[in-house]
Parts: C-alpha cells; sequence; structure tokens
C-alpha cells in the first residue's frame, strides 16, 4: 500500500485485458494506486472494479481512434483529477513473410502499435503539461532494439518507430516535468503469440527464417522465461522512481541481446570510422577501407 514515502499515483493504462497491460492494472492497484484501465471490451475489467472498487475506472478504448484517445483521457483526469503514468501497452501481432504479407493487415497492425502510441501520446500532453508533469511509459520490445526477426516486419517496424517518437517526445515535453521511458521485453508469458496472433501460410522458401521464428515463438511446447507478473511489478516501482531510465530492458535475453547488439554496432562503427569520416569536406580523402571479411 501507499505511504508518506509512496504517494498514490494515477495511472491509464491502455490494453488492459489481456497480457502485460492487465498484469500492471493489477500491480498499480496492488501497490494502492489508482488506474483508469482501458480496453475494446471494458466489461473484461470487471473483476477489478469488484476487487478495488472505484481506484479503477474502466473505459472503452480503440487506441487507433484519435478523437476516442482525446476523450478516455479527459474522461480519465477529470474522474481522479489527475494522471500521473499513462502506459501505451495496447499492441500485437501477426506473422507472415514480408513478400507476401497482405498489405491491408501490415497497415493494420502499424496503426495500433504507432499510431495508437502515437494518438494517445499526442492527447496525454496537454493534461501532463497542465498539472505539472507525468510519466509515459511505452512499450515497445527488444526486437524494437535488435531488429530482424523474421516474419514480424510490421509490429517490428512499428516498435523502431516507437523509440523514435518518444525520444523526439522526450525532449520536447521535458521543460513541462514530462518524462518518457520505453520498455523492451523479452519473450514473456502472455497471450501475445498465443490466440491474439494471427500465422499466415509459410511457404517452403521462408520456412528456414520465418517457419523457424514462428516454431520458436509458438511451438516449442515451453512457455516463454519472463513472468508479466514480476516485470510489472519492476514496471510499478520504476514508475516512482525520479531517476526512471529512458529505456527498460525486462527480461534475461532482453539484456543479453541488446547488449551483444550495442557491442556489435560499436565495433562495427570504430572499424568503419575513417571511411565514414572521410565523407567531410575538412577529412583526408580517399580513406584506406577495411580489409574484407570472409563472406
Amino acid at each position: 500500500m501507499t505511504d508518506a514515502r509512496t504517494p498514490q499515483q494515477t495511472w491509464f493504462i491502455t490494453g488492459s485485458s489481456r497480457g502485460f497491460g492487465r498484469a500492471l492494472v493489477e500491480a498499480a492497484l496492488e501497490a494502492g494506486d489508482r488506474v483508469a484501465a482501458t480496453a475494446r471490451r471494458p466489461a473484461q475489467l470487471a473483476e477489478f472494479v469488484e476487487r478495488y472498487g472505484d481506484r479503477v475506472l474502466p473505459l472503452a478504448l480503440d487506441v487507433t481512434d484519435a478523437e476516442a484517445a482525446r476523450t478516455a483521457i479527459e474522461r480519465a483526469a477529470q474522474h481522479f483529477g489527475r494522471i500521473d503514468v499513462v502506459v501505451n501497452n495496447a499492441g500485437y501481432a501477426n506473422v507472415s513473410p514480408i513478400e507476401t504479407t497482405d498489405d491491408a493487415d501490415f497497415r493494420a497492425q502499424f496503426e495500433t502499435n504507432f499510431w495508437g502510441v502515437y494518438n494517445v501520446s499526442k492527447a496525454a500532453i496537454p493534461q501532463l503539461r497542465a498539472q505539472g508533469g507525468g510519466l509515459v511509459i511505452q512499450f515497445s520490445s527488444v526486437g524494437g532494439r535488435v531488429g530482424g526477426s523474421p516474419g514480424i516486419a510490421s509490429y517490428q517496424a512499428a516498435k523502431f518507430a516507437v523509440d523514435g517518437f518518444s525520444r523526439v517526445l522526450a525532449v520536447e515535453t521535458a521543460p513541462f516535468g514530462i518524462r518518457v521511458m520505453v520498455v523492451e521485453p523479452s519473450g514473456f508469458a502472455t497471450d501475445w503469440a498465443g490466440s491474439s496472433m494471427t500465422v499466415a501460410d509459410i511457404s517452403a522458401d521462408y520456412e528456414s527464417t520465418v517457419g523457424a521464428m514462428n516454431s520458436r515463438m509458438r511451438q516449442t511446447g515451453s512457455r516463454p522465461a519472463g513472468d508479466p507478473r514480476r516485470a510489472a511489478e519492476i514496471i510499478v516501482r520504476t514508475a516512482r522512481r525520479p531517476d526512471a531510465p529512458t529505456h527498460l530492458l525486462v527480461g534475461v535475453n532482453a539484456v543479453d541481446m541488446s547488449i551483444a547488439y550495442s557491442e556489435a554496432q560499436l565495433a562495427e562503427a570504430h572499424r568503419w570510422e575513417t571511411v565514414s569520416r572521410s565523407a567531410d569536406f575538412a577529412e583526408p580523402f580517399p580513406a584506406a577501407f577495411p580489409a574484407e571479411l570472409p563472406a
């Protein structure tokens, strides 16, 4: 529960009916906070109202609807008086190779995974600015940092876009006391790769890439390593800190993959440094290229 050292916070969480969103709603309420929990079908949140009463406000929200996002933010702020933490969690992924992906499906995923984040973040800025600050938490993925997961190009491209958008959002709104934290999980035991995911027919040409990735995500017979309840508690505790990181990795694979990726990027930048610098007028040109590596 809250005390003098941990003042009660008010959360606004999208995609609250399942997965990370649901775990976050419960973790915030267990911490003594208040939550505006949004979902396409808010009736799915009835159990929280029964358990926590007026500390939870279920709201209907399709994040792809910008006007609905503004209305939901306004209703939450009017009901609770303020919003301290906005969580953009709603999202999903379908599996198919880029070559054979249905264009409408690719766009529909992007509408939720990126434009949903844009809509809610933009709607929240006036409220957070007027009250003197707050925290915006954007759910990304370790794939939104390292990339390269075959079969989920729309989802992963959207997560990269969320990161770029969030970096600009953080700089623009910092003078208003608004902070931004991007959460980058690895595999967790949620429904993300279950009934929420549609898998298109995968041809033999893509069996070694998209097919193999699909098997790892859905057909291994073992659940992902990450515990969403633990992650939710970590996020709730982190949100209380004035020094919350700009990017929060959650899960062993997220940490290992990110460190390996960053080290490889740095090594590549150093290897090509002289060539890269030589493109500027003031630098020596031409520059010696690094020796070719074996194919």
